[in-house]
């Protein structure tokens, strides 16, 4: 027996289930750390943005007149204490005066002399619409956030300006900055992200790790499966147990457990087959040796020769039974149909096998005849070569309608006695195409008509001497109608002894 065998697929479950959820589980994952990590840097710029304004605030409200009149910045300790800090934590505080013009003619002075109360280093300028007045200048008092660099370093900046007169009620414009470096932010930042990253990739083993060990799991029945399957010898052919089979896997299961049914069931017809032609070919052969034995003792020419005769005619026997086992063989519903249907006339089949048993049936002394379907008698090969079209077309392979047609005539010329008659015809009824061999012989009684299809089961007694088959003909006829779609039937005539056998088989659609 060959062996198939293919490559197995390396891209295993395992691979699959990790193929399909890996990117999942990591766009959700990673979605899902871009939205903390961005609602967390929020957090933190707003935590270090109210800090620097209520800085800004505290240096805004410290800005009053003094008693001579002049403007000055009484600016809070706490508020002091954190200016020049030292890095990474450095801020940076400037507040700064410019006096407002109050005649048109001071109005086109666009560079009034300015005063810084708090700051020894120039902090970035604010944001051009922060300095020009204008439709998209924010509100008197309202911050201006904006990132610049300082001494060498990223800062953010808060910008408060506002409108202050000193003692002599002269306007000024109050510039209040606080800086801070974004150090800070940045390292707060980076650990949020390197926590959320650590996270993830916990999550992501833990996940992978669980596919694997659920996959291994689940794999452990059908792995005990392939271990009994080994274990077993090969002519147990048992079920396979599917106890403890995921619910996923048991119909593959069960469909194996069929096929091992259907495949034991074969090997045991082929076992019974070997042995009933074993048995069948054993009884020849022992009565040819034995007429060989007598051929060879015996010194009378004349007996000598009825002797070889004797011997060819059980050659013959033999031979016919070798093809009835080949044929049989080939009509086994396990074996592969040979060829395609195509559409035949089965009218014409069954005339083509009544002329072929014309000589075997006279020799018998039987009336042997054919009905064609059209009415018209055949007696000349002309009738049916003048048909523009079959008469009862069937989609069927035309050697397998013949041979089961063969069989069923020989049947019937093998069982009728000298002087009888057999009649063939074919025909259609009730949407069906028919090919019917009816007999007048003693026919079959009705409990054993179904035992007659069975392997080497003999039809009856009343076969003569010497033509009396193997039991094959129907079990061969059989299942050449059912490779066909068709089916074999026995039944009595419509008056008289004798046997009519029907073989049915699908009419084929009108073209």
């Amino acid at each position: 027996m060959k062996i198939l065998r293919t490559d197995p697929d390396r891209f295993g479950i395992r691979a699959r289930l990790l193929t399909l959820l890996l990117p999942a589980i990591l766009g959700l994952l990673a979605l899902d750390s871009w939205n903390d990590y961005s609602a967390l840097r929020n957090q933190v710029q707003e935590a270090y943005d109210q800090s620097m304004l209520e800085a800004a605030h505290a240096l805004q409200s410290s800005v009053t007149p003094a008693r001579d009149g002049s403007l000055q910045l009484n600016a809070p300790a706490g508020v002091q204490a954190i200016f020049g800090a030292d890095y990474p934590l450095q801020k940076y505080l400037q507040v700064s005066l410019a006096p407002l013009p109050q005649t048109p003619a001071q109005a086109g002075n666009t560079n009034p002399s300015g005063l810084t109360l708090l700051g020894g280093t120039e902090l970035p300028a604010p944001p051009p619409e922060l300095s020009a007045p204008g439709a998209d200048a924010p509100a008197a008092g309202s911050p201006v956030w904006y990132d610049s660099f300082h001494a060498g370093h990223a800062v953010r900046v808060v910008a408060l300006r506002s409108q202050v007169r000193d003692g002599q009620g002269r306007p000024f414009s109050l510039l209040v900055q606080v800086a801070e470096s974004t150090v800070p932010r940045d390292r707060a930042q980076d650990a949020t992200l390197r926590q959320e990253l650590i996270r993830d990739a916990r999550m992501v083993l833990v996940m992978v790790l669980l596919v694997w060990l659920g996959v291994t799991w689940s794999l452990q029945p059908l792995e005990r499966l392939r271990k009994s399957v080994l274990q077993g010898k090969g002519d147990e052919l048992k079920p396979l147990d599917t106890s403890g089979v995921p619910h996923e896997v048991a119909p593959l299961v069960e469909a194996l457990n069929q096929h091992l049914a259907s495949y034991r069931e074969l090997l045991e017809q082929q076992s019974q087959f070997l042995a009933d032609a074993s048995h069948q070919l054993r009884t020849p052969l022992a009565i040819m040796l034995t007429q060989a034995g007598v051929a060879l003792r015996e010194k009378d020419t004349g007996q000598i020769h009825t002797t070889l005769r004797a011997m060819v005619a059980q050659i013959a026997r033999s031979r016919r039974l070798c093809e009835q086992l080949l044929s049989l063989a080939h009509a086994s519903e396990s074996a592969p149909p040979a060829g395609t249907p195509t559409l035949v006339d089965l009218n014409a089949v069954a005339r083509e096998v009544v002329l072929q048993h014309l000589a075997l049936a006279h020799e018998k002394n039987l009336d042997l005849g054919w009905v064609d379907a059209r009415g018209d008698s055949a007696d000349t090969d002309a009738a049916a070569q003048d048909a523009p079209a079959a008469a009862v077309p069937v989609l069927a392979r035309e050697p397998e309608l013949h041979e089961a047609l063969s069989n069923l005539v020989h049947n019937a010329i093998a069982y009728t006695p000298p002087g009888g008659q057999i009649t063939v015809m074919a025909g259609n009824r009730d949407g069906m195409a028919l090919a019917e061999v009816r007999d007048n012989g003693p026919g079959i009684a009705q409990v054993r008509r179904g035992q007659v299809f069975e392997r080497f089961h003999s039809a009856g007694p009343g076969a003569e001497k010497g033509s009396r088959g193997a039991g094959l003909g129907l079990s061969i006829a059989r299942a050449y109608a059912r490779r066909n779609g068709g089916d074999i039937e026995l039944a009595d005539p419509a008056s008289g002894p004798g046997l009519r056998a029907i073989l049915r088989l699908p009419l084929a659609p009108q073209q």
